[in-house]
């Protein structure tokens, strides 16, 4: 699948001025990563398992 197919999504924490922030699209067999600042085109993305990216987060709460 092309990164730019997919739905990325922004924290709730990043704010709307074009900060650092982090950006996360899922499917059913990976989780997506990239960096915000990036421009789509360069494809630089992270392909996380979903079971390696809920280990992830469940370790920063």
């Amino acid at each position: 699948m092309s990164t730019e197919a997919l739905q990325w999504f922004k924290s709730t924490y990043s704010g709307s001025d074009g900060g650092q922030c982090v950006e996360v699209a899922a499917c059913p067999h990976a989780i997506h990563v990239r960096d915000s600042k990036q421009a789509p085109a360069q494809d630089r993305t992270l392909s996380l398992a979903p079971g390696a990216w809920a280990a992830f987060t469940s370790s920063l709460k």
